[in-house]
Formats: structure tokens, sequence, C-alpha cells
């Protein structure tokens, strides 16, 4: 699956200058299978760029297309597939169910494609050293272990491409390094690509390509 900006550019930046190496205003393709990191500092765009390219926002001038088909033509039963099946997110506000389980917000997430089984998904629990908070509601846990929750929730779907903001931020190096073991392992068995957006930390992973705002 192909994901190719364009000249994007997102009608609330559209003001602000930004340099020759943008993504904003430019074209750019990325390829299923490559790992990609985006990098900028706070304020430029990086939410905007994650909720763009996963068709939350709208309100952008050029195209951005999933294998050269122009996302806005899509239609609810195409976007229902494509969340379920090709693209999974994980959103730098989370949004888990606060008030449910670690349990009943991965097995809600899991139910719709049976990706993995209940064990496995525990195996990832203990993979990343939360396996104790299965019954615990998620609104009471840490960020850092929310963080750690959602990442695992995004596993649960089959993927072409795994989008993550900020997804480490509340993680030390070494549980950082953990989930980016987990994350390589799963895209590595999908032949699946990941963009991951950063305020500068490259947690140690080498990239395909490395993008700017």
């Amino acid at each position: 699956m192909k994901i190719t900006l364009n000249r994007i550019m997102p009608i609330p930046l559209a003001s602000i200058e930004h340099s020759k190496e943008s993504i904003w205003g430019n074209h750019l393709e990325l390829h299923q299978g490559n790992r990609v990191m985006l990098n900028a500092s706070s304020g430029k765009g990086k939410t905007t760029f994650t909720t763009t390219a996963f068709g939350l926002r709208r309100d952008y001038n050029g195209v951005l297309s999933y294998d050269d088909v122009d996302i806005k033509e899509l239609g609810p039963d195409d976007w229902a597939d494509i969340r379920k099946t090709k693209i999974a997110i994980v959103f730098q506000d989370l949004q888990l169910f606060q008030k449910l389980t670690v349990r009943d917000n991965l097995m809600l997430k899991n139910s719709l494609t049976d990706t993995l089984s209940e064990t496995q998904i525990k195996q990832l629990l203990e993979q990343l050293e939360i396996e104790n908070k299965w019954k615990q509601e998620c609104g009471l846990l840490s960020m850092g272990q929310q963080q750690r929750v959602a990442i695992i929730r995004a596993m649960t779907q089959p993927f072409k491409w795994l989008i993550m903001d900020e997804p480490f931020s509340h993680l030390d190096n070494e549980n950082a390094n953990k989930c980016m073991k987990m994350i390589e392992e799963r895209a590595l068995e999908q032949n699946a690509g990941y963009i991951l957006t950063s305020l500068g930390e490259r947690h140690g992973i080498k990239y395909d390509q490395e993008l700017r705002l």
C-alpha cells in the first residue's frame, strides 16, 4: 500500500513558512514496508500529519492518496475496511476507554478481526511488563502504562501501515526499546511499514526515511 502526499498543505499551517525539506507543499511517496521517522519540534504539525494521513482531517489543499486513489473520494465503507485491516494507529492522546479495563480495551479492538487469541494478547502484555494490569481500568494506569496498552491495541489488527504519534513520550529508553522490538516484529510479519513521529529521539532504530516538517 503506497501513501502519496502531492503538495499537501494543511490550511491552518498555510501562513507559516516551511523549509524546502518539509513534507508540506512537496511531493512524497511512502512505500509499504518502509520504516519512516518524522522528526519535528512541538507545534510543527506532527499530529496534523498523523490525523490527515489517517483520513480524520480534510482541511488541506493538495492530494493525499492510498495506492493512487484520492482519499477524499473514499466512502464510509472504504474507511471502515482501511482502519480495520490496513492502517493501525497510536494517537498522541491514546484514545483508550478510560473506564474499561486493559482486557476490555484490547479484546474489544481484537474482536473486529479476531487477529490474536487472548493468550497471544497476554503475551504481548508480558513482553512490555504490564501483564499484571490485565484487569485494571485504563484510567488508573500511569501514562507510560497507557502508552504501552495503546501500542499493544494497535498490534491486535492486520495492517499495512502503523502510524504512531509520539508513542514513547512517557517511556524511558528501556521500555521504548521493548516497544520498538514488538513493533518491528509485528511489522515484519506482515511486510508492513510504520511512521513514527518524534521530537528528535531516534530510539536506536535505523529508519529507511527520515522526514521533516
